[in-house]
């Protein structure tokens, strides 16, 4: 191309071309799998955080197949598990009922899933020993804590305060210090596995009630 005393090739020459990114390759592969299925759980009356309870108790089913060395079928159950993840979304966006409860609820139970199925594989390789128990205690004890935290960041995120629960980090390094002074840290994983998933538990029902039936402002599910 000339002009001016300009000259310019053909790759001087941009034009906008479509890029398929992969989130929209992922958005589009999802919709394609829950368009046949949304119509009928729609009219069998579920709603979107029954969808996702569901798929947690998929996901724990899959780490408890997993524990038994049972990887073929764990693999499965997993894929099925990853639906209702798509599903729940997918149902709430079809039913107007994405809140921001259950925007939270679906981004917890994403997290403890993804938490389930590593724990059923540590105790699937974990060796025999006297340790074992210990182990197990301090991976649950390492996602509850997580967990309180995430809850409260995840809400915040939302727009909602979320400083309650009966053990915040505070607390947990009592029980930590305790533990290591009295020798008792059996005990003291015991009490952090306990008490942190009933904080999870008490901070949920807390943006609960606190959100009402607030409305989520994206309607699209977020990135995992």
């Amino acid at each position: 191309m000339q002009g001016d005393g300009l000259e310019l090739s053909n790759q001087d020459v941009r034009r906008p071309v479509a890029r398929v990114t992969l989130t929209r390759l992922r958005g589009s592969l999802g919709h394609s799998l829950t368009r046949p299925i949304v119509p009928l759980l729609v009219r069998l009356g579920l709603k979107p955080n029954s969808l996702t309870l569901l798929g947690l108790g998929l996901s724990l089913i899959t780490a408890v197949v997993v524990a038994l060395d049972k990887f073929p079928l764990g693999g499965i159950l997993l894929l099925l598990a990853g639906l209702f993840d798509l599903l729940d979304g997918a149902v709430a966006r079809a039913t107007k009922q994405d809140t921001l409860f259950g925007g939270l609820l679906d981004s917890v139970v994403d997290r403890l899933s993804e938490a389930a199925l590593f724990f059923g594989l540590l105790v699937s390789y974990a060796p025999w020993g006297n340790a074992r128990l210990e182990v197990w205690l301090l991976f649950l004890a390492l996602v509850g804590s997580l967990m309180v935290s995430y809850v409260r960041a995840r809400s915040e995120g939302l727009g909602l305060e979320c400083k309650v629960g009966i053990l915040t980090r505070a607390e947990r390094m009592v029980i930590l210090s305790l533990g290591l002074l009295l020798n008792q840290m059996l005990i003291a994983l015991v009490l952090l596995v306990l008490l942190t998933f009933a904080t999870v538990v008490q901070r949920l029902l807390f943006v609960r009630r606190q959100s009402g039936n607030r409305q989520s402002v994206v309607n699209e599910k977020e990135g995992k």
